[in-house]
């Protein structure tokens, strides 16, 4: 099979592609990849250090107020259609796969004007501006959450899942809480607020730090690396003392998320598709700036199905932080019952039922 996976502007795009050209490499040895987006995109580094062949279009989103660089968006939309359409000319996909962001809809659009079958891959509960624009020209559109299905035609959409769901159900547990001097057989709970952390869960964990070392259960904790040096004195008097270690940044988390009992955390799409494979349960606190309000609504369908509690950023504090920890942590009925409505949430077979689907078409 020879296919081109296209999106970027966020790692919840690029890591939904990359791992299903993983997984497409294990079932077809002799599958060709290439990958297409920006030169100033996250995909532009994420790509090539994973080993797959990448080529660039100059394309920048779309200003959502009155603005001139929406003219030069035009243009540069119009030009980098013909810049894909010559790339895929030259690779003769069986296939293009766009998974998001405003690098996709050129790639996908050039894919369709050529009549290669195409296919769009919607992580979020609400579609973002490239898929819904793409969605009545493509041949068939993959979901990762039910609610997403109603944006789209009856017709093309299908519930497949998050393809990162699959590569995280695939990791064995492990001691890897002893690397962090805390120790295996106590409930361990990760606090993170993305990659570069969150002014708000910071402000509440800081403010928490006293009586969460007086706690049964220990935390990890993701502050961000821009906000560490913030709180370091704090930080210092705790971590690594007792029940609590705090670092800047955690590199192994799809490792760690296998061998802990607790998440807290933003709800962008790859999260909760890793947690649910895993059956974990889940505090959501969603970033109140993200587009459409999509992180609550990811979350929210969690919230229905039992498997997660939310948090309101801006409700947020110490006393809440603590006492849904222990609410979900000290009552084992209700942590089991999560625990399943997490399990049947999840989609650990996310890109193997995707590539059913792509070979259904492609055939």
């Amino acid at each position: 099979m020879r296919i081109i996976l296209t999106g970027g502007g966020t790692g919840g795009h690029i890591y939904p592609a990359l791992a299903f050209a993983k997984y497409l490499k294990t079932v077809d040895n002799n599958a060709e990849i290439l990958y297409i987006g920006t030169d100033k995109g996250l995909e532009s580094k994420i790509v090539p250090a994973a080993g797959y062949d990448f080529k660039t279009i100059d394309i920048q989103g779309i200003r959502r107020s009155l603005s001139l660089q929406n003219f030069v968006t035009a243009w540069k939309y119009i030009r980098s259609t013909l810049v894909a359409k010559k790339i895929i000319q030259d690779f003769k996909p069986d296939i293009v796969m766009g998974t998001g962001g405003y690098v996709c809809a050129p790639v996908v659009n050039a894919a369709i004007k050529l009549g290669i079958p195409t296919i769009l891959h919607e992580q979020n509960a609400v579609p973002g501006v490239a898929n819904k624009h793409l969605a009545s020209g493509v041949t068939k559109i993959v979901v990762a959450f039910h609610h997403a299905e109603k944006y789209f035609p009856k017709n093309k959409v299908v519930f497949a899942g998050n393809p990162r769901a699959q590569e995280v159900a695939d990791i064995q547990p492990s001691d890897i809480i002893k690397n962090f001097g805390l120790d295996p057989n106590k409930r361990t709970v990760v606090i993170f607020g993305g990659s570069r952390g969150a002014l708000t869960i910071n402000e509440a964990l800081v403010k928490a730090l006293p009586k969460l070392a007086e706690q049964k259960y220990q935390i990890l904790y993701a502050s961000g690396e821009i906000y560490y040096d913030n709180y370091k004195e704090e930080f210092e008097k705790y971590s690594g003392k007792g029940n609590i270690v705090i670092r800047p940044y955690l590199s192994n988390m799809s490792e760690l998320l296998s061998s802990i009992d607790l998440i807290v955390a933003r709800s962008g799409a790859t999260t909760i598709a890793e947690v649910t494979a895993l059956g974990l349960p889940s505090i959501f606190i969603p970033s109140p700036n993200v587009t459409n309000d999509q992180q609550t609504k990811n979350a929210m369908e969690l919230v229905e199905a039992g498997a997660a509690v939310i948090i309101k950023d801006s409700e947020l504090t110490a006393e809440l932080l603590i006492q849904s920890i222990s609410d979900i942590l000290e009552d084992t009925v209700k942590y089991s019952e999560m625990q399943e409505a997490s399990r049947k949430s999840g989609v650990p077979d996310a890109s193997e039922r995707l590539y059913k689907i792509i070979k259904e078409i492609v055939n």
